[in-house]
């Protein structure tokens, strides 16, 4: 037999040899599994938003006995349905998983958030005339950082929150609070119970439900004829201009437009009246919801303003999802430059605040111990713990006093304000605040 190029083989010797894969030997590329159909109109979701690697659960903080354990990690890659244009993460880990071990988030640690919620309270119950004959039911409702303002206008409230730790803490409060999943199931079971809603809110919940149909269908069951609901979330346009695919986590599974969300409410038969743009979160919007067959609240010029504005932008065109990606890797670049300057200049740097977005920025940046000393966090039950993934200790905020680092790189940036005030000491050592997003700036 001839002499065989190592560059060329004959068609003979791979007639001879067909477990050789082409070209030239190499095995095919692997491909990632499809993703689920979309949670809303159940289309096959092919288009990517925004790929971010592999990350553990955000809230699942390492304990020290847990240390040397082996963590599970979890696609964190976003897709954007053809059809009803919802952002969405697959399903890896139920809702009991996420929500129902220890839950760590507890509302009331931030001071700006409680204010937030007595203004909401104030709004709410001067608009819907609510007294004491009224109910007012929220959704998620944590800690009762914000069901303790009715309270204290006599107004009746109950509390449907699954994280078992959490609720036990409004329920000290003397909050009437059931420990439960919402769905239909559950909305059926309170409305025979404690009769239908006057109000029915929820705040940064509708984002966290894998069956976003039973979830709102569960609302309109919970919800009397003449009642008004209320959600808030994170605003899709928001995150893609501000950049903040930090956002992107397990326990967020939709990512949410105007337009969709007016989409699912719709087929729900609620109607969105009104809807207000804050700044919480890095953007969000709350909507007003009633039931279609109710006229007592007409539709705003608000509606039909942000949905025109959502369309002129180009939310029904997967075009302009198509460079959020490309913005994430080079915030990624960005910022570990920034750290390996640092590093190198004998700097050091520390975190400030141990949120779900921070564990998705680490997470995806590769950023441990070697760039980031440590965090910290006003919340006693993170301290003492280690950040999922990275690793990284979260200690008390008087640590940063004690060590006076160079630079504290701020995690939850949409309180970034709130932060510089309360650690604006820092500055007497010469220190600087660094917030990530959109982009690595340095605060004097």
């Amino acid at each position: 037999m001839e002499q065989l190029s190592s560059f060329v083989l004959s068609g003979a010797l791979a007639a001879e040899c067909p477990s050789l894969p082409e070209p030239f030997g190499l095995a095919p590329q692997p491909l990632e599994p499809p993703a689920s159909p979309c949670r809303f109109c159940g289309a096959p979701l092919d288009y990517t938003f925004v790929n971010l690697g592999t990350s553990p659960l955000c809230q699942n903080h390492v304990r020290t006995h847990e240390f040397n354990r082996a963590e599970a990690f979890y696609p964190l890659h976003a897709r954007v349905c053809r059809s009803c244009f919802l952002v969405q993460l697959d399903e890896f880990v139920t809702s009991e998983e996420i929500f129902q071990n220890d839950y760590a988030y507890f509302s009331s640690y931030s001071a700006s958030w409680l204010r937030h919620a007595r203004r909401y309270t104030d709004m709410a119950t001067e608009r819907f005339k609510l007294n004491s004959n009224s109910l007012v039911v929220e959704v998620a409702s944590n800690d009762g950082y914000l069901l303790q303002y009715f309270v204290e206008k006599d107004i009746p409230v109950l509390g449907i929150e699954p994280a078992t730790n959490v609720a036990g803490h409004a329920q000290a409060k003397g909050i009437n609070t059931l420990v439960r999943f919402f769905g239909t199931e559950t909305a059926r079971y309170v409305a025979g119970l404690s009769g239908q809603a006057d109000l029915l809110l929820g705040n940064n919940v509708l984002a966290h439900v894998p069956n976003i149909n039973d979830f709102v269908a569960g609302m309109r069951i919970l919800l009397k004829p003449e009642g008004v609901i209320t959600m808030e979330f994170p605003h899709l346009l928001r995150l893609m201009e501000g950049n903040q695919f930090d956002t992107i986590y397990h326990e967020h599974f939709s990512y949410l437009s105007f337009y969709t969300v007016e989409r699912i409410f719709a087929h729900h038969s609620l109607t969105l009246f009104d809807v207000e743009e804050l700044p919480t979160h890095g953007g969000s919007l709350r909507i007003f919801a009633r039931h279609a067959a109710n006229p007592a609240w007409p539709v705003t010029k608000q509606v039909e303003a942000l949905r025109s504005r959502e369309l002129a932008a180009g939310i029904t065109d997967l075009v302009y999802y198509s460079d959020f990606e490309e913005k994430a890797k080079e915030t990624k670049r960005k910022l570990l430059e920034f750290l390996i300057d640092a590093k190198r200049a004998g700097k050091t740097v520390v975190g400030y605040g141990a949120p779900g977005k921070g564990n998705t920025l680490l997470n995806y940046c590769g950023i441990r111990t070697d760039f980031l000393d440590y965090t910290v966090d006003v919340s006693p039950h993170k301290q003492g713990n280690f950040l999922p993934g990275t690793r990284i200790p979260i200690c008390h905020p008087d640590r940063i006093r004690q060590t006076q680092p160079d630079y504290v790189l701020i995690l939850p940036w949409n309180l970034r304000e709130e932060i510089m005030e309360q650690m604006q000491d820092i500055r007497a050592w010469g220190g600087r605040f660094v917030v990530p997003i959109p982009e690595v700036q340095i605060y004097e």
